[in-house]
């Protein structure tokens, strides 16, 4: 059965299952391709009639992951030049404005698509949460460093959907004062840089940062992978010298030179880049409501299906630790907590900790309330908007994933946790197998609709305790300053 729904640019026609409203493909700016290419997002242009939005618009323009990821995180390609393109998820008959979600995908800022079946806004629609997730410009296209084009494309694209989001959500059934952002990976670090973003203020209310950091990387750092991909194509370091290649030429150049980086391991890549108009330089602390975490062992996500975890020994990790500037008395204390583990372990439980929780827990700590006041749970209003906020300091909630994968000995790897968050474990399988547990995702799915819904994912918010929810099965708690001995090299 068909639905139609008003934008600002024209109707569009979704398809109603069960309870359940999708539309698809949906463009919130113009295609980035021949005058817009390597520039700004523009308007996208209205149409007359409706417009069908029943299948999935383009993907950014990527090269899929290289095995043995490529198995693990299957990609969606969908053809075409209007990437710039969003979903919704709602409600067949909502009752009310409703609150909103809006998702960020990850993969590196180079690789991801809003139409990869995970994804699927179905399980948060039937819970009363209207879902929109985002395509934006990846890799070179979006986050190229040039000195003839903006900086942060990619970013820009989101705060253009975001925008779209204000301007036409209501008519699908949501609450356009009471939207929260919600990215995993790279699409975290994008809601970090959004935050303290000028250019986003007031587009979100609350933010969901799922094992993504705030990092930022100087403009001159940021054009390094630009000026390697010039010289492997013999042409100027320039967006004007870049759009004169070839598509497909583009994307092999930069496959060559970053596709076998990963966040772990490090290597050439993208970055969202200071650049004092999108990104300040010296930014204001985020003043919305945080939910935030990691998984538990994000690096086997790397470090187990290639092989590398067996491959490190201990001049490697030494090497490492030197790389890194990581004193011996922290891998010493690393060792200690884990008897007889391999050096390629150590090695990913202190990068683990060193590019992620660390910084994730720093965050929180920047963020703590007034001395004297132990639980900073106050009061809600009620209203789950700006009002309820305005009400009371805003408050940070910290997670851990903490259930181990069987598959291929993953654990509790990176993005294993994401099917469990959209409770749609059959689309996850590639990393959880076919048997995860429905309760630990009832538990964490239930946690992420409550946070967009009220600000209050359901345990203490952060405080000088520093209480962490741990996702796991059987059991889910709330432990206090877990691992801090650990913690204390990274504070």
């Amino acid at each position: 059965m068909d639905i139609i729904a008003t934008t600002r640019h024209g109707k569009v026609r979704g398809r109603v299952d069960g309870a359940v409203a999708s539309y698809l493909g949906i463009p919130y700016a113009a295609a980035p391709f021949g005058v817009h290419r390597f520039r700004a997002p523009a308007p996208v242009e209205p149409w007359e009639g409706v417009r069908d939005a029943l299948e999935f618009g383009p993907s950014a323009p990527q090269r899929p992951y290289r095995p043995p990821l490529d198995r693990l995180i299957p990609e969606v390609d969908v053809p075409g030049e209007e990437c710039l393109n969003l979903n919704v998820w709602a409600p067949r008959a909502a009752d009310g404005p409703l609150p909103v979600l809006v998702w960020i995908h990850g993969g590196s800022l180079r690789n991801g698509s809003a139409a990869m079946p995970l994804y699927d806004g179905g399980a948060f629609a039937r819970d009363g949460v209207v879902l929109v997730s985002v395509n934006y410009r990846l890799g070179v296209e979006g986050f190229g460093v040039f000195p003839d084009a903006p900086d942060n494309r990619g970013l820009l694209d989101q705060i253009a959907a975001l925008t779209w989001v204000r301007d036409n959500i209501a008519g699908f059934g949501g609450d356009p004062a009471c939207v929260t952002v919600c990215g995993e990976s790279a699409g975290a670090i994008s809601i970090a840089a959004l935050l303290t973003s000028p250019r986003a203020a007031g587009l979100f209310h609350r933010a969901v940062l799922q094992s993504g950091p705030p990092h930022t990387v100087t403009r001159d750092r940021g054009a390094r992978t630009v000026r390697a991909m010039a010289k492997a194509l013999r042409v100027p370091a320039t967006a004007e010298g870049f759009a004169a290649v070839d598509r497909e030429r583009l994307l092999d150049a930069q496959d060559e030179v970053v596709g076998g980086a990963d966040p772990i391991s490090g290597g050439p890549g993208f970055h969202i880049v200071v650049d004092d108009d999108v990104v300040p330089a010296d930014p204001p602390p985020p003043s919305v409501d945080l939910l935030l975490g990691c998984n538990r062992e994000e690096y086997r996500l790397w470090f187990v299906p290639s092989g590398a975890v067996d491959r490190v020994g201990g001049l490697t990790l030494r090497l490492a630790l030197l790389k890194f500037k990581i004193p011996g008395q922290v891998a010493r204390l690393y060792r200690a907590g884990r008897p007889g583990a391999k050096p390629g372990v150590i090695l990913g439980e202190i990068a683990t900790d060193l590019l992620l929780r660390g910084p994730l827990n720093r965050l929180a700590d920047s963020r703590l309330p007034d001395a004297g006041l132990p639980d900073s749970r106050l009061p809600d209003t009620g209203t789950g908007g700006p009002a309820a906020s305005a009400a009371r300091p805003a408050r940070t909630f910290f997670y851990e994933f903490a259930w181990r994968s069987p598959v291929l000995d993953l654990g509790a790897c990176h993005a294993l946790e994401i099917g469990f968050v959209f409770d749609n474990l059959r689309h996850g399988e590639a990393l959880t197998g076919p048997d995860a547990p429905q309760p630990l995702a009832d538990a964490m799915h239930r946690a992420w609709v409550d946070f967009a819904a009220f600000g209050d994912p359901g345990w203490t918010a952060w405080d000088s305790r520093r209480p962490v929810r741990v996702f796991d099965h059987p059991r889910t708690s709330t432990v206090l300053a877990p691992r801090q001995e650990e913690l204390r090299a990274w504070l």
